[in-house]
Order: structure tokens, then C-alpha cells, then sequence
């Protein structure tokens, strides 16, 4: 690797042999701490994640579901820890609605993620499990200065959520904390004490649990006590694709991360490189293959139970070849699914000297969640399952015991059978396209994590239209209008791309230790860390 690749226009990458990236200053911190006192990269993505349920509250809290994908010295594993719907949950309870409903109980499915903190930590980390709640808990009790991204997200959820069983206390002076504002919140560090004292066990089948299901019996909902102890971690194998030289790797459905790789399954048979870097012929390739991609994950992916469509289908040479002959390279269209032959979230990665690298993601959903929060816990629950659809048939219908289909993906890349990058974009169905356009800067444009990150990105959001930053040249938004695509340009400090987070291996060289480089996205209010 060339000293010119390491150069990047907002921020320089950050090498050393051990690394942690955050979205959260104080996170990355944690992460670093959690190093110097002998951890591995697991211990230190844990012990960031962690913390990031206090001082990143707008993204993440204890209530939510994780996944990772980690290389453990020798092979690569990955792990789901979504949890299910209630199993009181059917169509019937439902009815009368045009779509699930986006905040309140009605949302919330059982969380998995300190479940998966537990189980990462017994398999996989060198740390003691109370160990990884160190700074988090000194965080929930001294305070911390609320930094201006996460002021800002803060701000907006209470617009949406004021009205929520039990959110006014993320409002102690009726508002949301201002930025620089001391935030201190001693529920969740009782709380996080008890699931560090017990490793995880009190949220699922002692004295949290129970707080969740009276809270839950109170307000008429379906949770219950039962629901969150038949929780269990799944650890599944993560399905790939090979791209060019490495091969991109995603947990597989109900996750989203199958549509990520059946766009670049689809790029695999475009001109794709046979335009420029940053052209708008080379935008609307992405585009529309994410277009296809897309069409494809919200017909046909869900809780894999009830799949019809499977993945290695979907993933077919033959089919995605068949999928791109549908693209017209000077036009934007629309597409249908197709039908193969059948047979706010935080994301943050780690790696270390020994060789470990660990893609991590965890996530409340859409922001604070569904705004629901346990009195005297500190207990913010997601609303994942506002994701299930109504439409009777279909696999992800809601029903039962059931995993939605869920948007919060962590990535991994492999060449030649070895680590080469954990990576992220964090930001609902921002995610998948993330690691399409992160894959395509590193692998085929060539740019370092940090530079891939900084680069303009595009998103078609959940209305299905084009939206584009502003950092993309007025040339080419012109040109894609010219081609059919109608391109909405935000403003520069538009949250809606996403935050990426992103450590890759450096080249080996005789005789030393593996070393990394790593970047953070300015977007945000990351940082990446070095021990």
C-alpha cells in the first residue's frame, strides 16, 4: 500500500496494531481502556458497545438486538442476536391497520443484544464480563457532555416520542439535553450493573425481566416474562460473495445484508469498470443495481423460517446476471421482483495484534426506539418490530415467535481466505447500500477506510427515492437528471447517509505483527482509536 492511498481530504486514517471506531468519542475511549487492560478486540468492541447505550442514547440503548461478524484468530463466525415478536403477537391483533405502527409497545420484540454481549464475551473475549461495564457505568453516574450530533438526534426524538410510556425521563427538563449539557442517568447504571453482576441473566429471567413484563402488563401489551426467557443467541454462517479479489461477507437473512451482496452480484456483470470514479455513469450503475437488489430483499426475505425464496437462489451467478440485463445504462427505471429458481443504530468494529477483527452493530431501530422505557431502569426498548409487514402470505407477515426482517448489518471482508476488513454503515436501509458503495471505494477505486468513508454518498431512502449529499459535483447530479433519475440534494450536515466505521489489515510484512488502518466517518462524532 502506497503512502498516497493513505491520503484522505476531512480526516487522516488512524494505523496502529490495535484499533477500536465508534461513532462516540467516549465509546472509542472504552474500547482503547478495555485494551490497555489486556483485552482482545472483543473485549473492546464490547466494552464500546457498552457505553455507547449511555452516551449515544439517541442510537442504541440496552432494550435492542445486535449482530456481528468476527474473525477469530483462525475462522470467521458470525452471530444473531435478534430476538422474536411475543408470542401473543398475531394478523388479528393488528387489524384495521394499513402498516405496523412505528413507536409504542405495539413495536417492541424481545432484545437481543445483552444476551449477545454475554455470549460474545464468554466465547470469545479475555476480560472478566464485569470488566466491560466499567466506563459505561461511570458514564450513567458522573455524567458526560452530550456531544452535537447526538444533541441534535436527541432533539428530534422528542418531537416523536414525548407521549411514550415512561420516555419522559431521556426529558428531565421537558426537552432534550443541549449540546455540552452534563447527562447523567443513574436507573441505567444500576441497571447495567445488575447485567454485568449476573451476565445478562437478570434481563431475561430475574428481576429486569420481570420489571419489563408488569411495565408491559400495565400498559395492555403482549411481552411477557416467558417471551424474553425463551431468548437464545443464534450463531449462524455468515453467507459471501466474491468481488473481484475478496469476498464480502454478511449475516444472512432476516437480515438486509443479502441485498448489499446481490447488488454487487449484479455490478459483477455491468461496465462497471469502464466509467470513472465519481461520474454519474458510474452512480447510476449503483443505483440501480441497488434498485434490483432492493426489489428482491422486501418480496422475498424474513425470518428464514418461513422463507420460499432462499438464499443461495438469490445469490445465483445466473440469476444476477439475468437481473442485469435489466439495467439500461443511460436510463433510470423501475423494477419489480424478480423470482429465482427455488430450491438511528450504532455500528463499531475492533481488531487486534493477535489477528482478531470484529464487525459489530447494535441498534434501538428508529432512534430512542419505540420511545417505550421501563420505569427505574433505564430500559429503553426498540421498536424492530414496526419492520414486520401486514400483508398475509408474505414471509415477513407478523406472527408469533417470529424474527422480522431487520436492518442493522455488520460486514466483513476476506482475501484469499484471510481477514481484510470489518466494516459498517449504520442508518436503516442506508446500511446495505453503505457497504456496497464502501466495498466499491476500497476495492475498486482503491481508497483507504477513512477515505471511503469521506467519499459523497447516495441513498434511496424509504420512499424509494433518490436523495444525493452535497458534496457530489453539480455536473453530476445533472447528468442523472438527464438519465431519469429525479435527485433530491441535501444539505452538507444531512444525517440521513448514515455513519460508516471501518478497520482493514494492513499488508504483512516478514517478521512482523499484523498492524491496521482504520477511519471514522465525519459525519458524525466518532473516532477511531489506536493501543
Amino acid at each position: 500500500m502506497e503512502l498516497a492511498s493513505f491520503d484522505s481530504i476531512n480526516r487522516k486514517p488512524v494505523l496502529a496494531r490495535n484499533l477500536i471506531a465508534t461513532s462516540q468519542p467516549l465509546a472509542s475511549q472504552a474500547g482503547a481502556a478495555a485494551f490497555a487492560r489486556g483485552g482482545n478486540a472483543i473485549d473492546a468492541v464490547l466494552a464500546a458497545a457498552i457505553t455507547l447505550t449511555v452516551v449515544e442514547p439517541v442510537m442504541n440503548g440496552i432494550g435492542g438486538d445486535a449482530f456481528a461478524i468476527l474473525w477469530d484468530g483462525k475462522q470467521l463466525h458470525g452471530m444473531n442476536g435478534c430476538g422474536r415478536s411475543p408470542a401473543r403477537w398475531n394478523l388479528e391483533r393488528f387489524q384495521g391497520l394499513s402498516g405496523m405502527p412505528k413507536t409504542g409497545w405495539d413495536t417492541v420484540t424481545v432484545p437481543g443484544q445483552v444476551a449477545a454481549w454475554a455470549d460474545l464475551s464468554s466465547r470469545f473475549g479475555a476480560l472478566p464480563f464485569e470488566d466491560l461495564f466499567v466506563d459505561a457505568i461511570r458514564h450513567a453516574m458522573d455524567g458526560f457532555p452530550v456531544s452535537p450530533v447526538i444533541a441534535q438526534q436527541w432533539h428530534q426524538a422528542t418531537l416523536d416520542l414525548a407521549k411514550e410510556p415512561g420516555f419522559e425521563v431521556f426529558m428531565p427538563h421537558g426537552r432534550a439535553p443541549k449540546v455540552g449539557e452534563i447527562w447523567r442517568f443513574s436507573d441505567q447504571a444500576v441497571t447495567l450493573r445488575e447485567i454485568a453482576r449476573t451476565g445478562g441473566r437478570s434481563f431475561y429471567e430475574g428481576r429486569l425481566a420481570l420489571c419489563i413484563d408488569a411495565f408491559a402488563a400495565q400498559c395492555g401489551a403482549a411481552l411477557t416474562a416467558a417471551d424474553l426467557a425463551a431468548h437464545q443467541t443464534e450463531w449462524v454462517e455468515p453467507i459471501g460473495l466474491d468481488f473481484k479479489d475478496v469476498t464480502v461477507h454478511e449475516i444472512p437473512p432476516n437480515g438486509q445484508g443479502i441485498a448489499a451482496l446481490i447488488a454487487l452480484g449484479i455490478i459483477k456483470h455491468l461496465p462497471y469498470d469502464q466509467t470513472k470514479p465519481g461520474s454519474a455513469e458510474r452512480a447510476h450503475l449503483e443505483i440501480e443495481a441497488m434498485r434490483l437488489a432492493f426489489a428482491d430483499l422486501h418480496e422475498h426475505v424474513g425470518d428464514p423460517q418461513t422463507m420460499v425464496v432462499h438464499v443461495h437462489e438469490m445469490l445465483d451467478e445466473d440469476y444476477l446476471r439475468q437481473r442485469a440485463s435489466l439495467i439500461d445504462l443511460k436510463r433510470a427505471q423501475q423494477y419489480p421482483p424478480g423470482q429465482p429458481s427455488s430450491g438511528g443504530t450504532v455500528y463499531l468494529c475492533a481488531s487486534d495484534a493477535d489477528g482478531r477483527m470484529i464487525s459489530y452493530i447494535q441498534s434501538n431501530f428508529k432512534g430512542f426506539g419505540s420511545g417505550v422505557v421501563v420505569p427505574h431502569t433505564g430500559i429503553s426498548l426498540h421498536n424492530r418490530g414496526m419492520a414486520f409487514t401486514l400483508k398475509p402470505g408474505h414471509p415477513n407477515v407478523v406472527g408469533p415467535n417470529k424474527r422480522p426482517l431487520h436492518s442493522i448489518i455488520p460486514a466483513f471482508m476476506t482475501r484469499n481466505g484471510k481477514p481484510h476488513m470489518a466494516f459498517g454503515v449504520m442508518g436503516g436501509n442506508m446500511q446495505a447500500q453503505g457497504h456496497l458503495q464502501m466495498t466499491l471505494r476500497h476495492v475498486i477505486e482503491g481508497l483507504n477506510p477513512q477515505a471511503a468513508s469521506d467519499a459523497p454518498r447516495w441513498r434511496i431512502n424509504d420512499a424509494g427515492d433518490l436523495i444525493m449529499e452535497a458534496q457530489w459535483p453539480a455536473s453530476v447530479i445533472e447528468t442523472l437528471k438527464g438519465m431519469g433519475h429525479d435527485p433530491q440534494v441535501l444539505p452538507i450536515n444531512s444525517l440521513e447517509f448514515g455513519s460508516a466505521q471501518l478497520i482493514a489489515q494492513l499488508p504483512a510484512h516478514a517478521g512482523e505483527t499484523v498492524a491496521y488502518v482504520g477511519g471514522s466517518d465525519t459525519r458524525r462524532d466518532g473516532q477511531v482509536i489506536g493501543y
